[in-house]
């Protein structure tokens, strides 16, 4: 059971079971996208509680474009279970490969490299995610401040998770020019979403 479809289908527990198990996926990369997933249900959550609730009138613009975001990176999340487990199944198949198969290294390459693609482009969803929950923190409706801040708090931890898998298949990707661009990329938005984490702690402190 590897497909979108099938991981939307099965319940909370059933995936947890099938991550406890001795499978190879979902692994650390699909729990890292659930989170992710979550985390903009959390955001969904914030904007439903504040859109058309008196006394945030100024808030409604942007809760409004909070709950649109938050509502398709939920499904982008969730669909990048599926993908993790199919970039690790390429990577596997890549490898067993016998050691005489025409263009096998060119293969392995390949699958290691998409194999990092995968949780770089989930990162960057994730990190999106972050930004949208620093805003939920400042506009949202106070009485569910702290479940944004958990969101935001989720978003990143997602997104560090997914760069460590970037960073272990990056180890095996012998193209320099490859491997650099995405980890001067992930150095970047690292410090990036540092810096945001800390400024929705301010304003969480401050609200």
């Amino acid at each position: 059971m590897n497909t979108d479809a099938a991981w939307r289908q099965q319940s909370l527990d059933a995936f947890l079971q099938a991550t406890a198990s001795s499978a190879p996926a979902p692994g650390g990369g699909g729990v890292a996208a659930l989170t992710a997933a979550s985390a903009a249900a959390l955001l969904e959550m914030v904007a439903n509680l504040t859109l058309h609730k008196a006394g945030y009138e100024d808030a409604q613009a942007v809760m409004a474009d909070i709950l649109t975001r938050a509502r398709q990176l939920r499904q982008e999340c969730l669909a990048g279970i599926a993908a993790d487990g199919a970039a690790f199944q390429q990577v596997i198949q890549a490898v067993r490969l016998p050691k005489d198969t025409p263009r096998r290294e060119m293969l392995v390459q390949q699958a290691f490299q998409e194999a990092a693609r995968v949780p770089f482009r989930l990162g960057k969803k994730m990190f999106t995610l972050s930004e949208l929950a620093v805003q939920a923190v400042k506009w949202g409706n106070k009485w569910a401040i702290t479940d944004a801040a958990i969101a935001a708090l989720q978003a990143r931890a997602a997104m560090r998770a997914s760069f460590y898998s970037v960073r272990i298949n990056l180890q095996s990707v012998h193209d320099e020019a490859f491997v650099a661009q995405l980890v001067r990329e992930m150095r970047t938005i690292e410090e990036q979403a540092a810096a945001r984490e800390e400024q929705m702690e301010r304003t969480y402190r401050d609200r």
